[in-house]
């Protein structure tokens, strides 16, 4: 998109735009801009060779300058006394304004502010009553109450009348007119019709003023059977006017009578034009256009455009704002450039805003900086909606810092920033890595009544919980707080996460609390982390009681958690008593069920105190709460885990004798136990009982057992395992394979052992080729196979794995290390990616050749990929 960046016209411009190239981005140089619409928002294109160079402050003190080009009135004055000062000083500063209040004047200064600052309005109301001289009148009432009705404090209006109505005012300002004034705009025109009546009855009557507000409220909230009576009345007392017929209009519009309404004002125009108005035009207008009748509004701007009988200002406003929001921009741009050569310049109340924001979000960025420059040029001084567009646009074309400046300098041209602004400087700020400037940005939007999205809001605590600032992200959810918003759960559910796994679980604890407090339930995960923290800071009977809230607020627990729990209570003195507390607890809390039982049987165990496991397992009998299989074998590990051999030897044996427990799943549990506890003659004796009784072992019974074995060289019974297993029909595994081969190239013996050991029974098919890879992998094979034959003869034994091919690696260095790194390379182009183990190997190989450099670029890769050198071939390096 072609942008047309000369943001000053005059002697003071910054650019010739005939040398703005017509490119979608354009690199603005000493410091780099990139102006684009959201659809090139990741283009990498540039120019290098353009004459569109600028310095940002240039820009800035150009925007700078049209925001501040409208003049500080008196006005502007007063309502700055009142907004900053007490009301003291307030009373002493206004006083010396020498101001000679009046209706008028009075009306003025509140209509300048528009109702934006409605405290500031109250106070100038409650000064001007108190001045002498001066009395309000029903038409400065009517002002204060329709701001305070627009900033929908009608509560507070409605109790100002009703305290008031009480004082019988009646013959000061006729009080009644203003009470019915007063309900009318508060939207209670049923009061202010039952206060008319009473008015009727006692003889008096309304005023031109106060008959023209209810019949407008009467409209505005459908009491159409009262409208014409009022309507009537009005005609009685010959207060019809210009005013009389737009509120007709009006309703005519609001039943959607729109023949009626437009032969109504065609009417007048017939009539020479009496009684008409540009608001009863717009009325028309506004009404026809919503319905999306543009020809029919169309025809009636031209119509009476030509008749010259009535400003066309708030029908032009009427017109191009209905066609933005319909999303005919085209067409409003080009009306708008009609008007301009026929009539002149757009119309002040139109102020070009409602375009803007269109365009904007359509991402027309050059007609919306064309328009920009248009009103500058015009001299039309950009209101709070303007420079709030402003700043969206110069974010959106990624001068986010010029926007970010104009942002800091608010207060020198008093802009309010608006919630989308906020949210356009916030997400950019973001989205260009500028963290600490978007919560700033937002601590400050929060304190001046703008809260983000709670998705927004989100993404800013999450940016700066992965940078770290935790004390930002605090900071952020205490301002929050303070203004009465409460973040959403998932942010504060990772804030607490972010400060547990920074090691700041007190702080996290405390949030958690506070989320408590608002009826939020704090998610799993982050309890898991809360609890994690305490355990880790030692911090028990915090962590037991989260885990007791956590179960109450409908989340399920871990064994690991319980683990974690149990193993600090028993780091404490009395152990026991803390264990059987904690345990009473969580018993007296929930139903009594084998899994809290289990829960307490396992942590026992891997906090080393199998006899807690004893007891709580007798207790479930004793409960009446049945011991399970689960609950049997989280026993027998406990006593497995502690090297409590005998006990649970006898304890296995109780079960598998005594109580008749068949499940392979015990057997399981007890021979990879005695494995793991390095009790090789246990474990044979309880797997070779195992197969006595013609069950068969699962297969990390084998493996476990046949490691073990080796590791001990006891090859014989290690051969001997692998001979059932290959007996009961199964495969041998990759593991027990690598096992055999890594104790092959150690010594010969095991081949040895295989060769001695066979006979009729167990020289199978499968045996003798085990054999024959044994005999390779020993270097007792005469036979010249290559790399690939091996494979092959590996593959017909067990399936190939990583580790696999390191044993291969292992061997062929073991020959010299370019086979080696041949094979390596080959691998590598196969798929296959090396472990720590394979670059060890290369390495070694490389380094013990004295291939240093070979070796540090094969280093490298590997300390690249996160892997460490073994001890053996860091020394040799």
């Amino acid at each position: 998109m072609k942008i047309h960046l000369h943001l000053l016209r005059s002697n003071r411009s910054l650019f010739n735009p005939s040398t703005v190239p017509s490119l979608p981005v354009i690199s603005l140089l000493p410091h780099t801009y990139t102006l684009y619409s959201q659809d090139c928002l990741h283009s990498s294109a540039s120019l290098s060779n353009n004459n569109c160079e600028f310095h940002p402050k240039d820009v800035v003190l150009s925007f700078k300058e049209w925001f501040l080009s409208k003049e500080k009135t008196n006005f502007d004055r007063i309502f700055e006394i009142i907004r900053t000062k007490d009301d003291a000083s307030a009373d002493s500063a206004l006083s010396r304004f020498n101001l000679r209040l009046s209706e008028t004047l009075v009306l003025d200064i509140l209509y300048h502010e528009k109702g934006k600052d409605v405290l500031s309005c109250l106070k100038f109301f409650d000064w001007a009553g108190r001045q002498p001289g001066f009395y309000h009148t029903q038409s400065t009432f009517a002002a204060i109450f329709k701001i305070l009705s627009k900033a929908k404090l009608n509560t507070l209006m409605l109790e100002f009348l009703e305290k008031h109505a009480k004082h019988r005012y009646i013959n000061r300002l006729r009080f009644h007119n203003t009470l019915v004034i007063g309900y009318s705009i508060a939207g209670k025109p049923d009061f202010a019709l039952q206060l008319f009546g009473k008015m009727r009855f006692n003889g008096t009557d309304l005023d031109y003023f106060a008959y023209h507000v209810l019949l407008n409220a009467l409209v505005e909230d459908g009491f159409y059977d009262a409208l014409e009576t009022i309507f009537k009345e009005i005609k009685i007392h010959g207060f019809q006017n210009a005013i009389t017929h737009s509120i007709f209009v009006k309703s005519l519009c609001k039943r959607s009578e729109l023949d009626k309404a437009e032969a109504y004002v065609r009417g007048l125009l017939e009539d020479g034009g009496a009684g008409l108005s540009d608001i009863v035009v717009a009325t028309v207008v506004e009404a026809l256009s919503k319905e999306g009748h543009f020809d029919r509004a169309g025809l009636l701007v031209e119509e009476f455009r030509k008749s010259g009988l009535v400003s066309m200002d708030h029908a032009y406003s009427a017109w191009i704002n209905n066609l933005v929001k319909a999303g005919k921009l085209n067409g409003a741009l080009e009306f708008l450039q009609k008007r301009n050569m026929v009539d002149g310049p757009v119309p002040l109340y139109f102020r070009y805003n409602t375009l803007l924001c269109r365009l904007l979000r359509e991402n027309r960025l050059e007609e919306v900086y064309d328009w920009l420059m248009e009103m500058k040029e015009q001299g039309i001084s950009p209101d709070t909606v303007t420079m709030n567009i402003t700043l969206c646009f110069l974010c959106k074309v990624g001068m986010v810092d010029v926007a970010l400046e104009l942002y800091d300098s608010r207060a020198d041209f008093q802009l309010s920033v608006n919630s989308m602004a906020y949210n356009y400087l916030i997400n950019t700020l973001m989205s260009d890595s500028s963290n600490d400037d978007a919560s700033r940005v937002l601590r400050n939007g929060i304190e001046h009544g703008y809260f983000p999205g709670r998705r927004t809001l989100s993404i800013i605590a999450n940016s700066l919980c992965k940078e770290g600032k935790l004390d930002r992200v605090n900071e952020l959810i205490l301002s929050a707080l303070d203004h009465n918003h409460i973040p959403s759960d998932s942010m504060y559910n990772r804030f607490i996460s972010a400060l547990c796994k920074s090691d700041r679980v007190q702080d996290g604890f405390l949030l958690h609390e506070q989320l408590s407090r608002c009826n939020r339930v704090t998610s799993r995960n982050t309890y898991f982390d809360l609890i994690s923290g305490f355990v880790k800071t030692c911090r028990a009977d915090i962590a037991a009681r989260l885990l007791i809230e956590m179960q109450e607020n409908g989340h399920r627990p871990t064994r690991q958690l319980f683990r974690g729990i149990i193993f600090c209570l028993c780091q404490l003195n009395n152990p026991e008593q803390h264990f059987f507390s904690f345990m009473e607890m969580q018993l007296s809390r929930f139903e009594p069920s084998v899994t809290n039982y289990n829960f307490f049987i396992d942590g026992a165990g891997h906090a080393g105190k199998h006899e807690l496991a004893r007891e709580v397992y007798e207790m479930m009998s004793r409960t009446g709460t049945y011991p399970t299989l689960n609950s049997h074998i989280l026993l027998l590990h406990s006593y497995l885990k502690n090297g409590r051999i005998s006990e649970a030897l006898n304890f296995f044996y109780d079960l598998t004798k005594g109580r008749g427990i068949t499940s392979r799943k015990v057997w399981h549990v007890m021979i990879v136990g005695l494995c793991k506890m390095d009790k090789p003659q246990h474990a044979w004796d309880v797997f070779w009982k195992m197969r006595g009784e013609g069950r068969k072992p699962t297969m990390e019974s084998y493996e476990e057992l046949v490691s073990l074995l080796c590791s001990h060289r006891e090859y014989y019974l290690a051969l001997t395992v692998v001979d059932d297993l290959i007996e009961c029909g199964r495969k041998v595994t990759s593991f027990i394979g690598n096992v055999l081969l890594l104790h092959c190239l150690r010594t010969p013996k095991l081949y040895d052992v295989w060769l001695n050991s066979r006979n009729d029974q167990n020289a199978t098919l499968m045996s003798l080729k085990l054999g024959q890879l044994l005999e390779v992998f020993s270097g007792c094979s005469t036979a010249s196979l290559d790399i690939n034959q091996i494979e092959e003869l590996i593959r017909q034994c067990f399936p190939l794995d990583v580790y696999t091919y390191n044993m291969l690696l292992r061997r062929l260095s073991m020959h010299g290390v370019d086979s080696a790194s041949c094979y390596f390379n080959t691998l590598r182009k196969k798929g296959y990616e090396p472990n720590r183990w394979s670059y060890d190997i290369i390495v070694h190989g490389l380094s013990k050749c004295g291939r240093t450099s070979e070796a540090r670029r094969l280093i490298a890769e590997m300390l690249g990929k996160g892997y460490d050198l073994t001890e053996a071939t860091e020394a040799m390096v």
